[in-house]
C-alpha cells in the first residue's frame, strides 16, 4: 500500500486517490474539527491538499513502519513557511487506506493551509 501510495505522490496523480481509499476510511484534518467520513468526502479533501501541497518543495523525509500503519514525516515551503508535519495512515488487508490523520507545524501555517484549501475545495465543488 505504501508504495502507491508514494508513486501517486511522485506523479501527482490526485485523480488517483480515491483508488487507495476504503468504502469507510476517516480523514483527522488539522483544520477542521470533526472526523471527515467516507471515500468522496476524504478523496475531495485529499484532492485539495494534494493541490495545496504538492507545489514542488513537498518531501517526505522520514517513514516510522508498523504491519498496517505508516507515520509519514514532511517537509515543504510555502508562501516562504517552512512547514513540517506528519501523515499518520492505516490500512485494511485488502492495501485500502482506512484513517488518514495529518498534523502540521507551525501554527501560522495552519491558517495559511487552511485558507488555500478552502478555495479549492470551493473550486472543486463547483466543477
Amino acid at each position: 500500500m505504501l508504495s502507491n501510495w508514494h508513486t501517486l505522490i511522485k506523479n501527482k496523480a490526485v485523480s488517483q486517490v480515491s483508488t487507495l481509499l476504503a468504502d469507510d476510511v476517516t480523514l483527522y484534518s488539522p483544520v477542521i474539527h470533526s472526523p471527515i467520513k467516507g471515500k468522496e468526502m476524504v478523496s475531495m479533501y485529499l484532492t485539495a491538499a494534494f493541490h495545496t501541497f504538492l507545489n514542488g518543495s513537498f518531501n517526505y523525509d522520514r517513514e516510522f513502519l508498523s504491519n498496517n500503519a505508516a507515520v509519514l514525516e514532511f517537509s515543504l515551503k510555502i508562501q516562504d513557511i517552512d512547514i513540517n508535519g506528519i501523515d499518520m495512515i492505516t490500512w485494511n488487508e485488502q492495501g485500502k487506506i482506512t484513517e488518514f490523520k495529518v498534523m502540521i507545524r507551525p501554527y501560522k501555517a495552519l491558517n495559511m493551509i487552511n485558507d488555500q484549501m478552502t478555495a479549492m475545495l470551493d473550486q472543486l465543488k463547483n466543477s
